[in-house]
């Protein structure tokens, strides 16, 4: 059985009559549709902005430095536990 989605949302946008122009002739070039163009631009674009905010890419020596970190135990000292109290005092009141 072949699933059918449908496409149901929608973004409207207004633009000069120049920006038009170019989207449709860029669209024609690729033989796509404007509205396939513009989603698939901005779809990549959105990746890419994604990416940026939410991959960090480190060298061989800060990654080497930020998992050590993390592999390291943890040292609860009485301003860590302190907190960790305070914090299930509030989390278990709720």
């Amino acid at each position: 059985m072949v699933a059918i989605t449908q496409n149901d949302e929608r973004i409207n946008l207004r633009l000069k009559h120049t920006a038009k122009l170019m989207l449709e002739r860029a669209a024609s070039f690729e033989g796509q549709t404007v509205s396939k163009f513009v989603l698939n631009s901005a779809l990549s674009r959105a990746e890419k902005t994604i990416q940026e905010y939410e991959v960090i890419n480190l060298n061989v020596k800060d990654s080497e430095t930020f998992f050590n970190a993390l592999s390291a135990p943890v040292k609860f000292n009485r301003k860590l536990v302190a907190a960790l109290n305070e914090h299930e005092k509030c989390v278990n009141s709720k």
